[in-house]
């Protein structure tokens, strides 16, 4: 049929909102994904999308398109789904995003046993901080702390993240151990800023919820810097155990206000809900589960969490 080719291009550019992201997507340039469109349109007669300098949407004709466009993709990917499935040994190119910190303290040591076990396989791994739409560049799965939002979505438990108000024993000895909420005013509080709670720390003392907003010298959006900080005295801080934990186990670092946790978080294994989970994609999962899945995660292992 003519224009199947055009299918993953629309739903691409339609689904991402600009051409540039759209060609992140397909793997193709920019100028590629928009000459693709002109030419779809103009073999259509109709105007699929609405240009902008800032934004690229779905005219009335590119929703009609765009429909029965979706349907015919998700076909297509369950009948590809279906016979990998039956293949016995996974094989294909994995797209992994993590982020950047747990990334590299965790899953990049793992990924050569996973290569040798799987040598079908071949993973592509994108390490990063910032809060995106995961699958807009065509992820096949993430890991990522927090809740699901969108329900097209499967998360599956992977193991629990806390959090853990920290300092290092020379800036206790220097500056005192608040032993309030209240008296962490005095002190200076270093901040994480790709956090989603960035403005404010949240308690819970004795059954009570108390806030707080932090403010300090320093503030960083990579989880790895904000811990080599606190090491190094600076401030107190916010960690995830993930980072902090040898550090705890090995004395490097003490908790501040223990009675006062912090919210927790669970790490989940994200990706989008298909009929056929591809092998790839499940024996990934599991290799992540074995290596760093349960109640009490390698990294929690020692602090007395």
């Amino acid at each position: 049929m003519q224009g199947m080719g055009d299918i993953p291009v629309v739903v691409a550019v339609a689904e991402t909102h600009g051409f540039a992201a759209a060609a992140r997507r397909l793997g193709v340039s920019k100028s590629a994904v928009s000459k693709r469109i002109t030419q779809i349109e103009k073999r259509l007669g109709a105007q699929l999308f609405h240009r902008s300098t800032r934004n690229v949407s779905l005219t009335e004709a590119g929703e009609h398109f765009y429909a029965h466009a979706v349907q015919a993709l998700e076909a297509a990917q369950e009948a590809e789904d279906s016979v990998l499935a039956l293949q016995a040994a996974p094989k294909g190119r994995l797209r992994v995003n993590v982020p950047m910190a747990f990334g590299r303290l965790h899953v990049a040591p793992l990924i050569s046993g996973f290569l040798s076990r799987y040598p079908g396989v071949a993973v592509d791994m994108v390490m990063d901080d910032r809060v995106t739409d995961l699958f807009a560049d065509g992820f096949d799965l993430a890991l990522r702390g927090g809740t699901l939002a969108d329900s097209a979505l499967v998360a599956l438990k992977i193991a629990p993240l806390h959090n853990i108000l920290t300092a290092s024993p020379g800036y206790l000895e220097r500056f005192g151990t608040p032993e309030t909420v209240a008296e962490l005013s005095r002190h200076n509080c270093l901040q994480y800023s790709y956090s989603r709670d960035f403005q404010e720390w949240i308690f819970h003392c004795d059954g009570k919820v108390e806030t707080f907003r932090p403010h300090g010298s320093y503030s960083v959006n990579n989880g790895e810097a904000l811990r080599e900080a606190i090491l190094d005295g600076t401030g107190i801080g916010r960690l995830p155990s993930f980072t902090a934990g040898p550090d705890l186990a090995a004395g490097r670092l003490k908790r501040v206000l223990p009675d006062c946790p912090l919210p927790s978080q669970t790490l989940y294994a994200i990706y989008p809900e298909r009929r056929h989970l591809p092998a790839k994609v499940r024996v990934f999962i599991d290799f992540i589960l074995e290596h760093l899945g349960g109640d009490v995660p390698p990294w929690d292992r020692g602090t007395g969490l």
